[in-house]
């Protein structure tokens, strides 16, 4: 008998957790206990959650915390990421530069503001804005570059500043996959004009539907408050153009943040670092051992230089199949799931390649929405992406452990080391990858469960 499980083997995983959120499981999270509770429920017996007061002070302490001036928060990262392109003044006509492999929400905020999105590639191991390719895709229409530190890897700050400066414009960083995470001893979030970030229930720094904004710019901060957020929009706006506008959203958003998740917010904070002290041992740890294993490599920053990878939200590894006979990553991940280590192929789809940014036209302009206050059609632009249309068959989630249980992780560890020893076995039955690996919106956040 082989000694794949999915061929009638022994699994290599055994771990079933205990499904409670209060920190003894490997992976559920958040971490939820009677101060979180108490918190939440102060706010919701005084009828105090849609007021401001909470949802201050937590604004206060996250600037204490990350380094920023001045923090903003929103009902959600959508509503922060399109306050932020705002903010930096995108408008109708501009060009906003992301990378094709991100949440949507990255981008697609710009078409609200009659924007256009120019795709960029990424980097085939950091998965994140290649600079390399940047400076090509930028025009006299180019008014902000977002980053994304996808799957809390830090993008190249550095690179990626000095094109921007070059060119004079606005960099904002997606923050919503590396909340808390360090680029070079610098905050992520604090590097760029303007940072959003999304702190929804399954990201890692988790405090409900909410989302926030941060910047040292005066100006931008007080954009993105008259964008939507009216009842803050007051006598207090220093921005002189703006002053006279006082009193209603500019946009006719209502971006407010909910104070039961200002109220959690709070509470998390406190713990959040710790925390992810421990998630960044665990995973560490994991790769550690893995380390030389044929057809895998490790999707994680050098720690050496200064960086980290934050709360290591949405985990992934990166594929080799051709130091494994060709083996797919489906077939790959087919086989990891039957050993017990619920993984999946793929991360998310490329965005240029989805209608919404070629044929949609969402506000009836007459023409696809990315392209109707352009100057020129913007989708030629999409035909050097190459990275991105097949980065998914080079990808699978991996298990995002919460705690640092050597025992536990170990199993996972030798699941990974047991297929990729075994390969030659999954060849004769396998159906290669579809054309298209991953998905538009979410990730299985546990990892385990299979995608």
């Amino acid at each position: 008998m082989s000694e794949l499980a999915l061929f009638g083997g022994k699994p290599a995983v055994t771990y079933v957790g205990t499904g409670k959120n209060d920190g003894t499981d490997m992976f559920k999270w958040p971490i939820i206990t009677k101060e979180d509770e108490d918190a939440v429920l102060e706010v919701l017996r005084r009828g105090g959650m849609s007021g401001t007061d909470v949802t201050k002070e937590f604004e206060k302490e996250y600037c204490a915390w990350s380094g920023s001036k001045y923090a903003l928060g929103t009902c959600n990262g959508t509503a922060a990421l399109l306050a932020a392109m705002y903010g930096a003044g995108v408008g109708r006509g501009d060009e906003v530069i992301c990378p094709s492999i991100t949440y949507w929400a990255s981008c697609t905020s710009a078409l609200t503001l009659g924007a256009t999105v120019v795709f960029a590639d990424i980097d085939p191991m950091t998965l994140c804005l290649d600079p390399k390719k940047l400076e090509a895709k930028i025009t006299n229409k180019t008014k902000a570059i977002m980053v994304v530190h996808y799957l809390s890897y830090p993008a190249d700050m550095d690179e990626i500043m000095a094109i921007a400066k070059k060119h004079n414009v606005k960099v904002i960083e997606d923050v919503s996959h590396a909340q808390g995470g360090l680029y070079k001893g610098r905050k992520l979030g604090t590097i760029g004009d303007v940072a959003a970030s999304s702190l929804m229930a399954g990201k890692s720094f988790a405090i409900g539907e909410a989302g926030i904004l941060q910047t040292d710019n005066l100006e931008i901060y007080e954009r993105a408050i008259g964008f939507g957020t009216y009842e803050r929009f007051g006598a207090d706006i220093q921005t002189d153009y703006l002053k006279p506008l006082v009193g209603l959203p500019l946009g006719g958003h209502k971006h407010r943040m909910h104070q039961l998740s200002s109220a959690c917010g709070r509470v998390q904070l406190k713990y959040y670092d710790e925390r992810c002290e421990e998630i960044r041992k665990a995973m560490n740890y994991f790769w550690d051992q893995l380390e030389g294993v044929p057809g895998i490599r490790a999707h994680r920053v050098d720690e050496s230089t200064g960086s980290n990878m934050a709360g290591w939200y949405a985990a992934h590894g990166i594929y080799v199949p051709e130091e494994l006979g060709g083996l797919s990553v489906t077939r790959f991940c087919e086989a990891l799931r039957a050993e017990g280590a619920g993984v999946g192929p793929g991360c998310n789809l490329a965005l240029h390649t989805h209608a919404v940014y070629n044929i949609a036209d969402v506000y009836n302009d007459g023409k696809p929405t990315r392209i109707a206050f352009a100057d020129k059609d913007v989708r030629e632009m999409d035909k050097d992406l190459e990275v991105s249309e097949n980065i998914g068959k080079r990808t699978y989630n991996i298990p995002w452990f919460k705690k640092f249980d050597k025992e536990i992780i170990d199993q996972y560890v030798n699941a990974f080391k047991k297929v990729c020893a075994n390969y030659k076995e999954l060849l004769a039955d396998d159906p290669g990858d579809p054309e298209k690996l991953g998905g538009w919106h979410f990730f299985n956040h546990s990892a385990k469960k299979a995608n």
